[in-house]
Protein backbone atom coordinates (compact mmCIF):
# COMPACT_ATOMS: atom_id res chain seq x y z
CA UNK A 1 0.00 0.00 0.00
CA UNK A 2 1.49 3.41 -0.93
CA UNK A 3 2.60 5.56 1.98
CA UNK A 4 0.27 8.50 1.19
CA UNK A 5 -2.71 6.13 1.34
CA UNK A 6 -1.54 4.74 4.67
CA UNK A 7 -1.32 8.23 6.13
CA UNK A 8 -4.80 9.12 4.89
CA UNK A 9 -6.25 5.97 6.44
CA UNK A 10 -4.61 6.70 9.78
CA UNK A 11 -5.96 10.24 9.79
CA UNK A 12 -9.47 8.99 9.03
CA UNK A 13 -9.22 6.43 11.82
CA UNK A 14 -8.12 9.04 14.33
CA UNK A 15 -11.05 11.28 13.42
CA UNK A 16 -13.53 8.40 13.66
CA UNK A 17 -12.18 7.06 16.95
CA UNK A 18 -11.46 10.26 18.82
CA UNK A 19 -14.51 12.07 17.47
CA UNK A 20 -17.09 9.48 18.53
CA UNK A 21 -18.81 10.00 21.84
CA UNK A 22 -17.79 7.65 24.61
CA UNK A 23 -20.15 4.61 24.71
CA UNK A 24 -21.38 5.54 28.18
CA UNK A 25 -22.29 8.98 26.90
CA UNK A 26 -24.28 7.40 24.08
CA UNK A 27 -26.07 5.23 26.61
CA UNK A 28 -26.84 8.28 28.75
CA UNK A 29 -28.63 10.07 25.93
CA UNK A 30 -32.22 11.21 25.60
CA UNK A 31 -34.95 10.29 28.09
CA UNK A 32 -33.12 7.56 30.01
CA UNK A 33 -30.04 9.72 30.56
CA UNK A 34 -30.79 10.85 34.10
CA UNK A 35 -31.59 7.31 35.21
CA UNK A 36 -28.35 5.92 33.75
CA UNK A 37 -26.23 8.74 35.15
CA UNK A 38 -27.77 8.12 38.56
CA UNK A 39 -26.97 4.41 38.38
CA UNK A 40 -23.35 5.05 37.40
CA UNK A 41 -23.03 7.66 40.16
CA UNK A 42 -24.21 5.11 42.70
CA UNK A 43 -21.72 2.60 41.33
CA UNK A 44 -18.95 5.17 41.79
CA UNK A 45 -20.34 6.16 45.21
CA UNK A 46 -20.65 9.86 44.33
CA UNK A 47 -23.68 12.21 44.49
CA UNK A 48 -26.10 12.18 41.60
CA UNK A 49 -25.13 14.57 38.80
CA UNK A 50 -27.54 17.49 39.02
CA UNK A 51 -25.28 20.57 38.94
CA UNK A 52 -21.68 21.53 38.02
CA UNK A 53 -20.20 20.63 41.42
CA UNK A 54 -21.68 17.13 41.34
CA UNK A 55 -20.54 16.77 37.73
CA UNK A 56 -17.00 17.63 38.82
CA UNK A 57 -17.18 14.96 41.54
CA UNK A 58 -18.49 12.44 39.01
CA UNK A 59 -15.67 13.17 36.56
CA UNK A 60 -13.00 12.94 39.25
CA UNK A 61 -14.38 9.61 40.44
CA UNK A 62 -14.70 8.23 36.92
CA UNK A 63 -11.17 9.25 36.02
CA UNK A 64 -9.59 7.90 39.21
CA UNK A 65 -11.60 4.66 39.51
CA UNK A 66 -12.44 3.64 35.95
CA UNK A 67 -10.54 5.58 33.28
CA UNK A 68 -6.97 5.54 34.63
CA UNK A 69 -6.81 2.20 36.48
CA UNK A 70 -8.99 0.17 34.09
CA UNK A 71 -9.82 1.62 30.66
CA UNK A 72 -6.44 3.06 29.69
CA UNK A 73 -4.51 -0.12 30.64
CA UNK A 74 -7.01 -2.21 28.64
CA UNK A 75 -6.55 0.00 25.57
CA UNK A 76 -2.80 -0.17 26.10
CA UNK A 77 -2.73 -3.99 26.28
CA UNK A 78 -5.06 -4.34 23.30
CA UNK A 79 -2.77 -2.05 21.31
CA UNK A 80 0.26 -4.18 22.12
CA UNK A 81 -1.53 -7.45 21.29
CA UNK A 82 -2.81 -5.97 18.04
CA UNK A 83 0.61 -4.65 17.05
CA UNK A 84 2.12 -8.05 17.83
CA UNK A 85 -0.56 -9.99 15.96
CA UNK A 86 -1.50 -11.87 19.13
CA UNK A 87 -5.14 -12.77 18.58
CA UNK A 88 -5.33 -15.36 21.39
CA UNK A 89 -4.04 -12.84 23.90
CA UNK A 90 -6.52 -10.28 22.57
CA UNK A 91 -9.42 -12.68 23.13
CA UNK A 92 -8.08 -13.52 26.60
CA UNK A 93 -7.92 -9.79 27.41
CA UNK A 94 -11.53 -9.39 26.30
CA UNK A 95 -12.53 -12.24 28.61
CA UNK A 96 -10.64 -10.65 31.51
CA UNK A 97 -12.53 -7.41 30.95
CA UNK A 98 -15.83 -9.32 31.00
CA UNK A 99 -14.91 -10.74 34.39
CA UNK A 100 -14.05 -7.34 35.93
CA UNK A 101 -16.78 -6.47 38.48
CA UNK A 102 -16.25 -2.72 38.20
CA UNK A 103 -17.06 -2.76 34.47
CA UNK A 104 -20.28 -4.77 34.56
CA UNK A 105 -22.47 -1.67 34.66
CA UNK A 106 -20.85 -0.50 31.43
CA UNK A 107 -21.05 -3.80 29.50
CA UNK A 108 -24.08 -3.09 27.31
CA UNK A 109 -22.90 0.29 26.00
CA UNK A 110 -19.28 -0.80 25.68
CA UNK A 111 -20.03 -3.95 23.71
CA UNK A 112 -22.55 -2.23 21.47
CA UNK A 113 -20.03 0.41 20.41
CA UNK A 114 -17.12 -2.04 20.20
CA UNK A 115 -19.02 -4.46 17.99
CA UNK A 116 -20.18 -1.63 15.74
CA UNK A 117 -16.57 -0.54 15.26
CA UNK A 118 -15.57 -4.14 14.49
CA UNK A 119 -18.19 -4.29 11.76
CA UNK A 120 -16.69 -1.16 10.21
CA UNK A 121 -13.29 -2.84 10.22
CA UNK A 122 -14.52 -6.10 8.66
CA UNK A 123 -13.33 -5.15 5.11
CA UNK A 124 -9.69 -5.29 6.31
CA UNK A 125 -9.42 -8.95 5.33
CA UNK A 126 -5.62 -9.00 5.35
CA UNK A 127 -5.35 -8.02 9.05
CA UNK A 128 -5.33 -11.49 10.60
CA UNK A 129 -5.42 -10.42 14.24
CA UNK A 130 -8.54 -8.37 13.52
CA UNK A 131 -10.29 -11.13 11.61
CA UNK A 132 -9.54 -13.73 14.28
CA UNK A 133 -10.77 -11.45 17.04
CA UNK A 134 -13.89 -10.63 15.03
CA UNK A 135 -14.51 -14.37 14.52
CA UNK A 136 -14.18 -14.91 18.29
CA UNK A 137 -16.74 -12.17 18.97
CA UNK A 138 -19.17 -13.64 16.44
CA UNK A 139 -18.70 -17.08 17.99
CA UNK A 140 -19.41 -15.70 21.47
CA UNK A 141 -15.90 -16.38 22.75
CA UNK A 142 -15.29 -12.62 23.16
CA UNK A 143 -17.66 -9.70 23.67
CA UNK A 144 -16.08 -6.87 21.68
CA UNK A 145 -15.51 -4.42 24.53
CA UNK A 146 -14.98 -0.95 23.11
CA UNK A 147 -11.69 -0.47 24.95
CA UNK A 148 -10.25 -3.65 23.44
CA UNK A 149 -11.48 -2.70 19.98
CA UNK A 150 -10.18 0.85 20.42
CA UNK A 151 -6.66 -0.34 21.27
CA UNK A 152 -6.71 -2.82 18.41
CA UNK A 153 -7.82 -0.14 15.96
CA UNK A 154 -5.07 2.23 17.08
CA UNK A 155 -2.53 -0.50 16.33
CA UNK A 156 -4.03 -1.34 12.93
CA UNK A 157 -3.74 2.27 11.77
CA UNK A 158 -0.42 2.89 13.56
CA UNK A 159 -1.82 5.76 15.62
CA UNK A 160 0.81 6.65 18.28
CA UNK A 161 -0.17 5.00 21.55
CA UNK A 162 0.27 8.05 23.78
CA UNK A 163 -1.73 10.19 21.37
CA UNK A 164 -4.51 7.62 21.25
CA UNK A 165 -4.69 7.26 25.02
CA UNK A 166 -4.74 11.02 25.58
CA UNK A 167 -7.34 11.53 22.89
CA UNK A 168 -9.57 8.86 24.37
CA UNK A 169 -9.32 10.24 27.90
CA UNK A 170 -10.09 13.79 26.80
CA UNK A 171 -13.00 12.73 24.61
CA UNK A 172 -14.52 10.73 27.47
CA UNK A 173 -14.53 13.72 29.78
CA UNK A 174 -15.77 16.18 27.17
CA UNK A 175 -18.53 13.75 26.27
CA UNK A 176 -19.77 13.53 29.84
CA UNK A 177 -19.66 17.31 30.21
CA UNK A 178 -21.60 17.74 26.97
CA UNK A 179 -24.26 15.28 28.11
CA UNK A 180 -24.60 16.95 31.52
CA UNK A 181 -24.86 20.33 29.81
CA UNK A 182 -28.05 19.22 28.09
CA UNK A 183 -29.69 18.82 31.51
CA UNK A 184 -28.39 21.80 33.46
CA UNK A 185 -26.29 24.87 32.77
CA UNK A 186 -22.55 24.30 32.44
CA UNK A 187 -20.73 27.44 31.33
CA UNK A 188 -17.82 27.36 28.92
CA UNK A 189 -15.46 28.53 31.65
CA UNK A 190 -16.67 25.79 34.01
CA UNK A 191 -16.25 23.18 31.30
CA UNK A 192 -12.72 24.29 30.44
CA UNK A 193 -11.77 24.48 34.12
CA UNK A 194 -12.90 20.88 34.63
CA UNK A 195 -11.03 19.70 31.53
CA UNK A 196 -7.82 21.46 32.59
CA UNK A 197 -8.02 19.94 36.06
CA UNK A 198 -8.62 16.44 34.71
CA UNK A 199 -5.95 16.79 32.02
CA UNK A 200 -3.44 17.71 34.70
CA UNK A 201 -3.40 14.16 36.04
CA UNK A 202 -3.09 12.43 32.66
CA UNK A 203 0.61 12.92 31.82
CA UNK A 204 1.72 11.33 35.09
CA UNK A 205 -0.77 8.47 34.72
CA UNK A 206 0.29 7.77 31.15
CA UNK A 207 3.95 8.11 32.01
CA UNK A 208 3.59 5.49 34.74
CA UNK A 209 1.62 3.16 32.48
CA UNK A 210 4.11 3.35 29.62
CA UNK A 211 7.11 3.15 31.96
CA UNK A 212 5.85 -0.04 33.58
CA UNK A 213 5.19 -1.54 30.15
CA UNK A 214 8.72 -0.70 29.05
CA UNK A 215 10.11 -2.19 32.25
CA UNK A 216 8.19 -5.43 31.68
CA UNK A 217 9.51 -5.63 28.15
CA UNK A 218 13.10 -5.16 29.25
CA UNK A 219 12.76 -7.87 31.91
CA UNK A 220 11.24 -10.25 29.37
CA UNK A 221 14.24 -10.03 27.07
Amino acid sequence: MPKPLQKAAATEAEIALLGDLHPLVQQLGATEGLHEMARISRSLEVPQVTHPDSLRSFLRAYQSRILVPLELPIIHQAYLHGAGGRSRELVALDQEVSAAPKLRDFASASQRVGQAQLRRLRPLRDVRVLQRYLAAVEAGDAQGWHTVVFGLTLSIYSVPLRQGLLGYAQQVMRGFIHTAGMRFAVSHSQSEEMIQELNGALPTALGTLLFLEGLQRSRGR
